[in-house]
């Protein structure tokens, strides 16, 4: 019996995720949100089976940037092996800003929208807030220190508008991405990057200009979508017949379903592992708390160097892939992380950088030891910097009625929030962040083969889109996850298509569950900490940071 066509879907209305979690309760939550990775290994595959001749992909402005940078690699790789891509979207921005859903749709062959739907192609916009005139109203005084001048995170507490450098900083950020943004438009679409950018000027664009721009094929609902496809590639789908022909089935689960392949299992389990080991989150000292639905997930420095570890341990793995999307946070944890990339490479095993979104001051101190670094376009990275301090806040609790009394040394009551620190103090803290802040930079120089005043020159805390960082020797390709394991693959001498890419630590469902025996058994390596408490609940909802000295003003939002 003759197989009915497979036409693949993606829906990102589903939202994704970057790597499954770790913790066991966490995991169970996530079982439903699809995994990036999981995507772009159906799309490899499906490029080489005849049985799949086309993709529909539904946007919506979840979308962020790096991950439409990763559909993009996957989806066009996919189109050059002769399938067709179809984009829709209801609307790219309901009257708003659409252009990172817009960019991703860009890479297929038709682009629908609906007849009532508006193409907010305006461009890339960051929105940074500041909190200092809500601190000088309830009595709050920040004294913190910053290395050097693009190091703004800071100003969230010390500013009331953005400084100059913070300005020049996120202002090329936004146009180096939406430079991709009109490049990628214009070649895929036949248009100049002068008709993009003329239309960025007058977006949103209402269905029928859009159309007659030539920046989407189609107007349509999601109906006429796959009854366009259906005619296309399996007969019309009406009241005259009985089944569908055509079969549909989403990307993310076209792997599973694929046949078990004449390799016998205990052959693929003598293959070889490119291990992948995720820093997801803010990073942090210990475990980091056990993730919440209304958390951002934390990187443990124990966690993530545990992993390391069973990875550089097991005998069947010949590469690691360090997968970083993080915004940074403790300088001490991420020294540790470091210290243990440091150490697989110490085990023979090369280590390559798959950056994601953020991999930015304490993102990139984890980042720079490796081999080499993969970032995506428009991945926030660099930001070389330090800051620290304190907020204090006794006439806040003042004016609320609460009497507190630091009892103990001057030394020990040094970062107490009820008192300014004196002079002395104020100069050993200053002291402090100029000592980080060498140690940063020089460690990052001797990890890229830079000298010091080279390397110092693209620090001094300034966040670079990866295209940017490249041009400045901080990353060494462009490219997403896909590119790494390649990478990691050749280093070792070895085919992609010949290896087993896994998340380390590899662990059973049931087993995440059970006692860890030491610090150094396998179950210990996904044990994350307690849930977090209320008051950082609060403060994590209110966009405060927590996170460590080696932060980035990472409540940005692109728009």
């Amino acid at each position: 019996m003759e197989k009915k066509p497979l036409v693949l879907e993606i829906d990102l209305s589903l939202g994704l995720q970057d790597a499954t979690p770790q913790d066991p309760l966490t995991a169970l939550r996530a079982r439903n949100t699809p995994r990036l990775s999981h995507i772009i290994s159906g799309l490899r595959h499906a490029a080489g089976d005849d049985e799949v001749v086309a993709l529909i992909m539904h946007l919506t402005p979840m979308i962020k940037a790096a991950e439409a940078d990763e559909l993009a690699i996957a989806l066009r790789s996919f189109r050059d092996a002769g399938k067709k891509v179809i984009a829709w979207s209801e609307s790219f921005g309901e009257l708003g800003p659409g252009t990172l859903p817009y960019y991703l749709a860009t890479v297929a062959d038709e682009i629908w929208m609906q007849p009532s739907g508006t193409l907010g192609l305006q461009g890339i916009g960051l929105e940074v807030a500041t909190i200092r005139g809500v601190l000088d109203k309830i009595g709050a005084e920040p004294q913190i220190g910053q290395r050097q001048e693009y190091k703004t995170a800071a100003e969230m507490y010390t500013a009331t508008e953005i400084s100059e450098p913070n300005r020049e900083m996120t202002g090329r950020m936004c146009a180096s991405i939406t430079e991709q943004v009109i490049n990628a438009t214009a070649q895929a679409r036949l248009l100049t990057p002068e008709q993009v950018a003329e239309a960025m000027s007058v977006a949103p664009l209402a269905a029928e200009d859009a159309l007659q721009r030539n920046l989407i094929d189609h107007l349509g609902y999601r109906d006429d979508v796959y009854r366009s496809v259906r005619d296309s590639y399996g007969g019309r789908d009406d009241d005259e017949q009985e089944e569908p022909q055509l079969r549909l089935l989403f990307a993310h689960r076209y792997a599973r379903s694929l046949p078990k392949q004449a390799v016998s299992m205990a052959k693929r389990r003598r293959s070889p592992i490119i291990a992948v080991v995720n820093v997801n989150g803010a990073i942090v000292t210990g475990r980091g708390h056990g993730q919440l639905p209304t958390q951002r997930p934390q990187a443990g420095s124990d966690l993530v160097a545990a992993a390391l570890r069973s990875a550089a341990d097991n005998d069947s793995v010949r590469a690691v892939v360090l997968r970083v999307d993080s915004p940074g946070g403790s300088y001490v944890a991420s020294d540790a992380i470091r210290d243990a990339v440091l150490r697989v490479k110490k085990s023979g095993r090369p280590v390559i950088v798959s950056m994601g979104a953020l991999a930015a001051s304490g993102g990139y101190f984890v980042s720079m030891a490796a081999d080499r670094i993969v970032a995506l376009p428009s991945t926030l990275t660099g930001s070389i910097g330090v800051l620290g301090g304190k907020v204090v806040i006794k006439e806040t609790l003042t004016k609320i009625g609460v009497t507190r009394e630091a009892i103990g040394s001057r030394s020990a009551t040094m970062f107490s929030s009820d008192r300014r620190f004196a002079d002395d103090e104020w100069a050993r803290v200053e002291g402090w962040l100029d000592a980080v802040y060498e140690d940063f930079t020089q460690k990052a120089a001797d990890d890229r083969g830079l000298d010091y005043a080279d390397l110092e020159a693209v620090a001094r805390g300034r966040v670079w889109t990866g295209a940017d960082a490249k041009e400045r020797g901080l990353v060494d390709e462009l490219g997403g996850l896909r590119t790494a394991v390649e990478l990691a693959c050749r280093r070792v001498g070895t085919d992609v298509d010949h290896v087993r890419v896994q998340q380390f630590p590899q662990l059973p469902m049931l087993a995440r569950f059970k006692p860890a025996e030491s610090t150094e058994s396998l179950a210990d390596a996904v044990i994350s900490g307690p849930p977090p408490g209320l008051l950082e609940t609060l403060t994590t909802a209110l966009g405060v940071q927590q996170a460590g000295v080696l932060s980035l003003p990472w409540r940005f939002r692109f728009s």
